[in-house]
């Protein structure tokens, strides 16, 4: 009698231990082997900044990579990993469990967007690529160039040519705000860097001025082979004090009225960027310039040339005085009159 009464004590005890166990072996399960199957392949979810786990598990959720939120944020109070979640774009080729889609977002496994900004672009265009992104957050309101210069910290309140031509890659969500202050950093290291080891005796008298430099020589460029050269033309016209006598800085004046046809009154309106008829550099840089111009205008190929046109094959013709300046645009401008550049 005693020996069956032991024998169903046991038995009463040991059946919600079993239940405990088998509970506990299927939440276990759930957590680290369970991988449900994906809605389609990729799949993808998105943690926005500043938002915490449970939110991330909605995203989930909402995704079809997860079935049900409250275990995956259990599990990640459990191990502490609730603060470690980082926000981004994720994206998943096959099932995962609750324990590896937890190792995922707070290891920041994420998947990057990418934008490019082409050297010789102006701001207006870095700021339309932006504004044509779909992975890049726009600001709550729209800042102007002032504005947003000031809340980047350039105190001149222009951002034409500070910003270092690049493919960028982000999170997806980053604000243009991030996107542009990293294009900030990298050009001011780039000139930093540069003007530290730029020849001697240039007409420079600060990196800002090469900067404004080396903008026009990236829009004068129309091949790479011709860019040191150029720019030694443009040395020698600042040392002797003669125009720059450039296009790009004039159509840059112009501005929106533009109309991609640029016509003998232009050259003679003046602007605070017509190199025909004002002295010296513009007043700010007139584009992106990329790390090629940048070397160009601190490192100048020694020439004699004041001249110089566009062959219209990309290359340009170099001339050291005026005639032989002037006879070059007959010859590969087909007549079309131009004052001495």
């Amino acid at each position: 009698m005693v020996r069956r009464r032991r024998n169903a004590l046991a038995w009463l005890l040991g059946v919600p231990l079993l239940s405990a166990a088998l509970a506990a072996g299927l939440v276990l399960a759930y957590l680290f082997v369970w991988r449900p199957a994906l809605p389609s392949s990729p799949a993808e979810f998105t943690i926005e900044e500043g938002r915490g786990l449970r939110a991330a598990a909605g995203a989930m959720v909402r995704a079809g990579v997860l079935d049900h939120a409250l275990p995956l944020v259990a599990l990640g109070r459990l191990t502490g990993a609730h603060t470690r979640v980082r926000a981004g774009r994720y994206e998943l080729e096959s099932g995962a469990s609750a324990w590896e889609l937890l190792q995922k977002i707070t290891s920041g496994d994420v998947t990057l967007s990418g934008i490019t900004f082409v050297e010789g672009w102006t701001l207006r265009q870095w700021r339309a690529a932006i504004a044509a992104s779909p992975d890049i957050r726009p600001e709550a309101a729209p800042l102007g160039e002032a504005e947003l210069a000031k809340a980047l910290g350039v105190e001149s309140g222009s951002l034409e040519g500070r910003l270092f031509p690049d493919t960028y890659l982000f999170t997806r969500g980053s604000s243009e705000r991030a996107l542009l202050a990293r294009a900030l950093r990298a050009m001011d290291r780039h000139l930093e860097r540069e003007w530290a080891a730029r020849a001697p005796a240039l007409p420079l008298r600060s990196p800002y001025e090469a900067l404004v430099l080396a903008s026009i020589i990236e829009k004068e460029t129309g091949s790479a082979a011709d860019r040191e050269r150029i720019s030694g033309v443009f040395h020698n016209r600042l040392r002797i004090g003669m125009r720059l006598q450039t296009d790009p800085t004039v159509i840059y004046g112009l501005g929106e009225a533009f109309d991609g046809d640029l016509r003998r009154r232009d050259l003679l309106t003046d602007t605070p960027f017509n190199t025909y008829t004002r002295n010296g550099l513009p007043p700010t840089p007139i584009a992106m310039p990329g790390l090629a111009s940048l070397r160009a205008a601190l490192h100048p190929q020694t020439t004699r040339a004041l001249y110089f046109v566009a062959r219209g094959d990309g290359a340009s013709e170099f001339s050291e005085t005026l005639a032989d300046h002037n006879r070059a645009v007959r010859r590969y401008q087909l007549g079309r009159a131009a004052p001495g550049r």
